[in-house]
């Protein structure tokens, strides 16, 4: 269960590599040659890259410390209220600006990760195994919140979800917001610019898909930056304890199989058609608004405690009670109108929307770039359980009223 998501990363990279984006064909290959497969074509580290990758890690920590910006969190379960430090815009200004610089002054190749992507994917799982390792261990010897541990009582388990819900340095230097944002997210915009230019040096043209999958992961960057407030209200940061799952998923899944359109598209160019582009273009751009539109109706009757209109009318909600775990009891929104009148979790639609989106720039020669919609459906499902699971207990019967009031999960008509 630990190494098998490792594994996959460096099998993807080995079918693009090696077998043009071919999951079949490393995949018939590795039948043949068994054990050798791994010692003929599986990446190593490399010392330099290794440094880089440190420098790069510290250059977020630094900015992550010095750059102005604050937010207070939700309520812990511990009856914690937390501030954070939400100035990831300002960091992927000055990133992006700092690596497109130092490459138009001869400082570095443009394609410089793409390159060495083989050895960054070793280090990476390398920095996610020991980050979650030293999560594990902080939570047992010096964890920064008492009342919001969680034992499960199995140490895999543990290990793998999490003991300490924020662990942190000092008062608000956040491991699991650092980790979610940066440098993961924050790289996957140069990622996709080095994939760029190594498309460009090997076929000596960009292709219409691969400047769209560039706009469509730039759109969604931005967005997650511009609104580092609300991404406090989601459940990664509100619910999620900093295991594996998020420790390891962050720093290796979030900057390997994420960006792979961009590294598909760079081996594989493909030219859409006017009327693909535009096809493509919409669906995107209409799943980023149902996203953004469903999310800012949430925002907005919370930040108003209901005292808002939603679709030019007054928001409908259930006022909900919980008790933390120091025993307090707390009062909360349950939104029952406007999109969420239709769903529970409809802003999951758009998720999935732009999702479909960045696969369909890759044509459907390959599964290899398809397996980030696969996933992405499959953990949102899955999300969607594992949310309800906890509302139900944190509610109790008022739950379970919001559900009869709002009968579907993600799709009105369908589930």
């Amino acid at each position: 269960m630990i190494t098998v998501p490792s594994a996959l990363t460096i099998f993807c990279w080995i079918a693009l590599e090696y077998f043009e984006g071919s999951l079949l064909g490393a995949l018939k290959e590795a039948y043949v040659l068994r054990l050798s497969f791994v010692k003929q074509y599986a990446p190593s580290a490399d010392l330099r890259v290794t440094i880089a990758y440190f420098i790069w890690v510290l250059f977020q920590a630094a900015l992550y410390t010095v750059l102005p910006g604050r937010s207070t969190g939700q309520l812990t379960a511990g009856g914690k209220l937390l501030t954070y430090r939400t100035n990831g815009f300002l960091a992927w200004i000055i990133t992006v600006l700092v690596f497109v610089l130092a490459a138009l002054f001869g400082a570095i190749d443009l394609s410089i990760i793409a390159h060495h992507w083989g050895n960054l994917i070793v280090i990476f799982n390398i920095y996610g195994y020991a980050l979650s390792i030293i999560a594990y261990l902080k939570a047992h010897y010096a964890p920064s919140h008492i009342e919001d541990l969680t034992f499960s009582g199995s140490v895999l388990y543990d290990f793998l979800m999490g003991i300490e819900f924020n662990p942190r340095f000092g008062q608000d230097w956040d491991w699991k917001l650092f980790h979610n944002g940066r440098p993961g997210i924050i790289g996957w915009t140069l990622i996709d610019l080095a994939y760029a230019a190594l498309q460009y040096q090997t076929h000596g043209y960009i292709t219409n898909s691969m400047v769209m999958v560039n706009m469509f992961h730039a759109i969604y960057v931005v967005d997650f930056f511009l609104n580092e407030d609300w991404y406090l209200r989601t459940i990664d940061i509100c619910h999620d304890h900093f295991g594996f799952y998020l420790a390891w998923g962050s720093a290796v899944w979030l900057p390997t199989m994420y960006t792979l359109q961009a590294q598909y598209l760079a081996r594989n160019p493909v030219h859409l058609s006017p009327l693909a582009a535009a096809a493509i273009m919409i669906l995107s751009l209409s799943g980023y608004a149902l996203f953004r539109s469903v999310n800012a109706q949430k925002d907005r009757v919370r930040r108003s405690n209901g005292d808002c209109s939603i679709w030019g009318r007054k928001a409908e909600v259930m006022r909900c009670s919980f008790k933390t775990a120091d025993g307090n009891n707390h009062e909360t929104l349950l939104l029952i109108s406007g999109w969420w009148g239709h769903a529970r979790h409809v802003n999951y639609v758009g998720d999935l929307m732009l999702s479909y989106s960045m696969c369909a720039l890759c044509g459907i020669r390959d599964l290899l770039p398809w397996t980030y919609l696969i996933f992405m459906a499959c953990i949102l499902v899955h999300r969607c359980y594992r949310d309800e699971k906890r509302c139900r207990i944190k509610y109790g019967a008022a739950w379970d009223q919001y559900c009869s009031l709002v009968p579907w999960r993600m799709i009105p008509g369908v589930w």
